[in-house]
């Protein structure tokens, strides 16, 4: 319950799809309604008379039987409209009193719903359950993707501006070095076909880079005044100039900018993530969406992960500035201390 409350959801029908779920529920449905029509969904006494007449008491019978088999109906329907799937428990919990109830006050004309009927309903909210968690997980997923092909839409977009960038560029390099030629100045000829050079390479580095969809940046950020001192994020980005994407997490919708602890590129950034998901697994802050990339961790734990994975770092911030962040406490602590008592 407690794993439920907090969102780790464990499926009673373990289906692939949400669709199956439906099929399931349908299926599950209409074996209910069946049923009811055979008369199988509520118990009675046989043998029940008003002023001598068995029929009569037989009618009767069968009328409370309807009305009890309504009110238990009203509740698991409700109960089904309302289901939450961290709520499955206590929604089988209510329809069990309900049903308790039912068998109470139905005693004396041994009125009950019966195990078949019970059975069904509990399997349908179970199955409603499921279905709803997959439903959403279903939706964050393609949230997920739609992200995913939104970043990789624009690192293509500016490899290919880059691109055009160094051609325009290298036709005026051809251009001017054509004239040097003409004017036979070989001391300037030579310089110019040097950065001639240089211009072609990063032509093909950025040509290999668009093409190689594992090659990118792993950065390493955190942010202090959002979400403490021990939580850092571990993702992967294409772009060009990675802090693009550092810029865009820090927007509007947290209070501060995130600090920049390690910004590594590789030509298999996918790799390198993933295996530092893995060293850092036991203590996501998410454990149902491998998605948000934060994790319980101070800046020096993924330092020496990377250290282990790599070799060797370049350059590694162990302390983030948090600039705003300790302003803000201490303009906060200074109007704290200036308020009256």
């Amino acid at each position: 319950m407690l794993l439920q409350e907090v969102g780790v959801y464990e499926y009673s029908h373990p289906l692939d799809s949400s669709v199956e779920y439906r099929q399931a529920l349908v299926k599950t449905q209409s074996e209910m309604k069946g049923l009811i029509k055979s008369g199988g969904a509520v118990a009675g006494t046989k043998k029940w008379a008003i002023n001598g007449s068995e029929k009569d008491g037989t009618k009767m019978v069968a009328d409370f039987q309807k009305l009890m088999l309504r009110a238990y109906n009203t509740e698991a329907d409700n109960l089904v409209r309302t289901l939450r799937p961290y709520a499955l428990d206590s929604a089988i919990e209510r329809l069990e009193k309900m049903r308790a109830a039912i068998s109470k006050l139905g005693a004396s004309m041994k009125i009950e719903i019966t195990d078949a009927y019970h059975v069904l309903r509990v399997g349908e909210l179970r199955l409603t359950s499921d279905y709803l968690a997959k439903g959403a997980e279903e939706k964050e997923r393609e949230r997920e993707e739609k992200a995913r092909l939104k970043e990789e839409e624009i690192a293509r977009r500016e490899y290919e501006r880059e691109r055009e960038r160094l051609e325009k560029e290298k036709a005026h390099y051809e251009a001017a070095l054509n004239a040097l030629r003409m004017k036979g100045d070989a001391a300037a000829v030579a310089k110019m076909t040097a950065e001639l050079t240089q211009i072609e390479e990063a032509i093909t580095g950025v040509t290999n880079r668009a093409a190689n969809i594992r090659a990118g940046y792993v950065y390493v950020i955190s942010n202090i005044g959002s979400f403490g001192k021990t939580v850092v994020k571990i993702g992967l980005t294409r772009r060009l100039d990675p802090l693009d994407r550092v810029r865009e997490l820090g927007d509007a919708s947290v209070p501060f900018r995130f600090d920049v602890h390690a910004m590594i590129f590789s030509d298999d950034a996918v790799g390198l993530e993933t295996k530092l998901h893995q060293q850092f697994a036991a203590v996501r802050v998410n454990l149902v969406n491998a998605h948000r990339e934060f994790f319980y961790a101070d800046p020096n734990q993924v330092k020496d992960a990377l250290v282990k994975l790599q070799g060797s770092l370049l350059t590694y911030n162990e302390s983030p500035e948090a600039v705003e962040w300790h302003q803000s406490e201490g303009e906060r602590a200074k109007r704290t201390a200036l308020s009256p008592r």
